[in-house]
């Protein structure tokens, strides 16, 4: 047998697992908040006490404030511990309700898998250039400084001109050409160095911004390349969707054990209590083979409450009574087997299964051995015809399974194994 869930089971599944995570923290944001207003309460309390105590201090002497203060934080520690014993006895009470309602949580739930649900679109995230979106800032233009101008010297007038003026202004004038001369070549040098820097950082950024480009257009031709792969395997995905619809509607065999397995992947069950399937179908007979494996007796919870201690500032736990533990992991164990059958039959809507051979076994290690061995708790045969004649939100889960000739494990908590007399299976056909 030994098929576990095929792709689309295995899709299902993930959704389930992730919408079960999604519900999960929003509950542990909802305690997290609840337990932050009570801390902020308690705080503003323990302020309001302080200044409360503060104010008495200014009446009355300062060791009766400071032992009014001490009683004061006495009452917040003991409300604290009090809500905190109280938080957790309130998430051990709805773990316990999860096991104990195994059966009846699935009962106003419709089983049937449409699988057109399952059919999908492929979603594309926008596209992201980052810094390649941004254009490479472009150098500032070149920036020249002013053509330095002549100054001629002033020309000698009167007793100066007579007196040897004219020839040393044509000299000083002579100077000031050449030096006006000087500063132009120089200048000119300048204009042309800052002219070849502008067109060297024009080329240095017209060769960057063609990579960010050559980047971009790469980057572009990836998320096309992308958003095709996901098309692609979202057609391939619905075209394999598409054969399973098909086959199915043709009972053949593999379809059929590929709708189980999405039917079961979709039992959401506690965290507490986690189960997974094997399962074959054979179409001669149209028999259901369901092997459904439980946590063993060790991992659910045992504690009866939680209590807060004054004495030692602690919260303590006790545990359920070994009867009390016992009855509720058989209570689950009977359960599971019913919810299995229930779900099962529910979803399949055309009738492809006639009957289903199931076991609720436990994998652990046998003590005698030390090996790991599977243990069936519960083996039982159900025919569909009779089984969705019953009304399980009013059945007794062990009187129930007892009617349809199971076997039984008289132990659960112990594993003591299910017994198979030769009239399970009649029974069960015929109940």
């Amino acid at each position: 047998m030994a098929r576990r869930r095929g792709f689309f089971a295995e899709l299902n599944h993930q959704m389930v697992v992730a919408e079960r995570k999604r519900q999960q923290q929003a509950r542990q944001a909802e305690r997290a908040g609840l337990a932050a207003r009570r801390a902020s309460e308690r705080a503003y309390r323990a302020a309001l006490s302080l200044q409360q105590a503060q104010a008495r201090q200014a009446q009355v002497k300062a060791g009766a404030a400071e032992r009014q203060a001490q009683a004061d934080a006495k009452r917040e520690r003991i409300a604290a511990g009090q809500e905190e014993a109280a938080a957790k006895n309130a998430e051990l009470a709805a773990i316990y309700s999860e096991i104990d309602g195994i059966l009846s949580a699935t009962l106003d739930v419709d089983d049937f898998v449409d699988l057109q649900h399952l059919r999908i679109v492929a979603e594309h995230p926008p596209f992201d250039a980052g810094e390649l979106a941004r254009p490479v800032p472009a150098p500032p233009p070149p920036s020249y400084p002013p053509e330095p101008a002549f100054a001629a010297p002033a020309e000698p007038t009167g007793l100066a001109n007579a007196f040897g003026g004219k020839r040393r202004y044509e000299q000083a004038l002579a100077e000031a050409q050449q030096q006006h001369q000087y500063q132009v070549s120089a200048w000119r040098q300048h204009c042309e160095r800052i002219h070849a820097a502008a067109q060297a950082a024009s080329a240095r950024h017209g060769v960057t911004e063609q990579e960010r480009q050559s980047r971009l257009a790469e980057a572009r031709a990836r998320y096309v390349e992308e958003c095709q792969q996901r098309d692609k395997e979202a057609a391939e995905q619905n075209a394999e969707l598409d054969r399973l619809i098909n086959d199915l509607a043709f009972d053949v065999p593999w379809a059929i054990q590929e709708y189980v397995g999405i039917v079961l992947s979709n039992s959401a069950y506690p965290d507490s209590f986690p189960v997974s399937h094997n399962y074959s179908f054979d179409l001669a007979s149209r028999e259901l083979t369901l092997a459904t494996r439980i946590p063993q007796p060790s991992a659910v919870p045992v504690v009866k409450e939680y209590r807060y201690q004054p004495t030692n500032d602690q919260v303590v736990s006790s545990n359920l009574a070994l009867a009390a533990q016992k009855e509720r992991y058989a209570n689950a164990v009977w359960q599971v087997a019913l919810r299995t059958l229930h779900e099962v039959f529910e979803a399949d809507r055309v009738g492809r299964i006639h009957s289903i051979s199931l076991k609720v076994e436990v994998e652990h290690i046998d003590p005698a051995t030390g090996q790991n061995v599977t243990t069936p708790l519960v083996i039982v045969g159900a025919d569909r015809a009779s089984f969705v004649t019953f009304d399980l939100a009013q059945v007794t889960p062990a009187a129930t399974l007892q009617h349809l000739g199971a076997a039984l494990s008289k132990n659960p908590f112990g594993l003591t194994p299910a017994t198979v007399g030769r009239s399970v299976r009649s029974r069960g056909r015929q109940a």
